[in-house]
């Protein structure tokens, strides 16, 4: 309903685009929706948490050896193998004939950038909330996790796992050392730094990120895009100021984009970056092709500012209810809820999927404690 309220101005002002603002509220809800059929599952059904989560393992297993499928048979040149997943995956990374870049495995994810999101936003939080309850599966999920990651980054299924696992392990460095005990706090600072270098190694060996540290933010297309795609839109809403309070209206992330693209070219001219890449994008999109890839992006264009604190407390609130039993003994705001709402605010600023089960996985967490 407050989405709804908050896009009224917008929609006065500006137009409603009816199929994007349906993707955008059916995204909204779908949070609630997946909120709700946990609920129903373990709330109310009370079904045992371990079949779930033997499922969820399984899942995960065997995506990860469709991807290592994938993989072979791009590198042994498998063309019928290489065909079937590009006609298989609605957005292929898979064949030469990819828009996106070929060559590389995605699992069963929608593009390779999703894997971080999974392995920490779904399945970390997990773990961590089984290490006090089923060692066995905490294991399990560890052994997933760490396995899925360094599979991913040996096949170079993308830039941003490598990103992804660095800053992962740098918050689960933090979560499980104690650092009042003098001994674990200096394993811990080892620690962080032997992360830091695998990160710099990460930088050396993937061929983006070199270029980006190379020649900074045009080093790499797909990393400047994600800067002119928000900047558009950003700069939008300070072409109209209003719409900082409320957004543009559900659906009207194209409007912003559209307005605020000339300012965008500007800023990123006076940069000393390629200013026409934020035009040439507002002028080859339309309300239902526009895409931000960063989550507070898309909220504060379509919402503003007050749909993104309302979402921001709202997530605050379930996750105070989700963990007041499971951090019983520490306090709601323990080190681990702290470094696991972390972890989430940085997965989200290269996701824009409303409906991605990062924060809803929280409350599953709860039920199956």
């Amino acid at each position: 309903m407050a989405c709804i309220i908050l896009s009224i101005p917008g929609w006065l002002k500006f137009g409603i685009h009816l199929n994007a603002a349906f993707m955008s509220i059916t995204g909204l809800l779908g949070v609630l929706a997946t909120l709700g059929a946990i609920a129903i599952a373990f709330g109310i059904k009370r079904i045992p948490w371990r079949t779930p989560l033997r499922i969820l393992i399984a899942s995960y297993w065997f995506s990860f050896g469709v991807g290592v499928v994938q993989w072979l048979s791009i590198h042994l040149h498998i063309k019928p193998l290489t065909d079937y997943f590009a006609h298989l995956m609605y957005r292929q990374y898979i064949n030469e004939s990819s828009v996106w870049g070929g060559g590389r495995p995605q699992f069963l994810f929608a593009e390779p950038s999703y894997i971080g999101m999974h392995l920490f936003g779904v399945l970390l939080p997990l773990m961590w909330l089984m290490r006090g309850r089923d060692r066995i599966y905490a294991k399990r999920l560890r052994n997933l996790i760490v396995v899925y990651a360094i599979g991913s980054v040996l096949m170079q299924a993308g830039t941003r796992i490598v990103l992804d696992s660095v800053v992962a392990l740098l918050v689960a460095i933090i979560v499980h050392n104690s650092w009042c005990d003098k001994k674990q706090r200096v394993r811990g600072i080892a620690q962080l730094l032997g992360a830091v270098m695998l990160g710099l190694l990460g930088v050396l060996a993937d061929s983006r990120l070199s270029s980006i540290a190379e020649n900074g933010a045009e080093g790499d297309g797909s990393f400047f895009a994600r800067i002119y795609q928000s900047l558009d839109p950003i700069c939008g809403l300070l072409a109209h100021p209003w719409t900082v309070l409320t957004g543009y209206g559900s659906g009207n992330i194209i409007n912003a984009v559209w307005a605020g693209a000339k300012h965008a070219e500007r800023l990123l001219n006076g940069l000393g970056m390629n200013g026409s890449a934020a035009v040439g994008f507002a002028t080859g999109m339309n309300a239902d092709t526009v895409w931000t890839m960063c989550a507070y992006t898309s909220v504060v264009a379509e919402y503003g500012l007050i749909g993104l604190v309302l979402l921001v407390i709202a997530s605050i609130v379930s996750m105070t209810r989700v963990f007041d039993t499971a951090a019983a003994g520490h306090g709601v705001w323990s080190k681990t809820v702290i470094c696991w709402l972390v972890l989430i605010v940085y997965l989200y600023i290269q996701c824009e999927n409303y409906a991605f089960a990062a924060l809803p996985c929280a409350n599953e967490m709860c039920f199956v404690a």
